[in-house]
């Protein structure tokens, strides 16, 4: 028969981390981002082309004023508020699904990108931005000779 040694130390810790990602759950905290989720974030779209990155976001309802966009060399960070129009005081609301106020998402890249070389284009809710890639990233074919 095996003895196994009874470690009380590794189960306590292991029921905090798990009392720790409820909590976080529960409060709409991310632990692998460290973002802050308070019911919207933008739905994004990565894509390879050969030379860049294509990242489209959705996020309608926002004007390109209200949005800040920042690239890193690994990562874009989007940032951005619904605002909440007051202009009939006298009406009630039965019910409004509406989602106001702040929200923010960061992307990590998979590759590293120019960022001083982005270019953006906002159009009909959906934020698109051509990333290039640094050249030393980019897949270049090279011909092997085999004589």
């Amino acid at each position: 028969m095996t003895l196994i040694r009874w470690q009380p130390f590794h189960e306590m810790d292991a029921l905090r981390r798990q009392f720790d990602q409820m909590f976080d759950e529960l409060a709409g905290v991310s632990r692998k981002s460290g973002e802050i989720r308070n019911g919207f974030a933008p739905a994004v779209e990565l894509k390879d082309a050969d030379d860049s990155l294509v990242l489209r976001a959705e996020v309608p309802g926002i004007e390109a004023k209200d949005l800040d966009v920042r690239v890193t060399r690994d990562a874009v960070a989007i940032a951005g508020e619904h605002r909440h129009e007051t202009q009939e005081s006298d009406r009630h609301y039965f019910r409004s699904e509406f989602r106001y106020g702040k929200f923010q998402r960061t992307i990590p890249l998979p590759t590293p990108v120019q960022n001083d070389n982005v270019a953006a284009e906002f159009k009909d809710g959906v934020l698109t931005l051509t990333l290039p890639k640094l050249e030393e990233m980019q897949h270049k074919a090279v011909k092997v000779d085999l004589t």
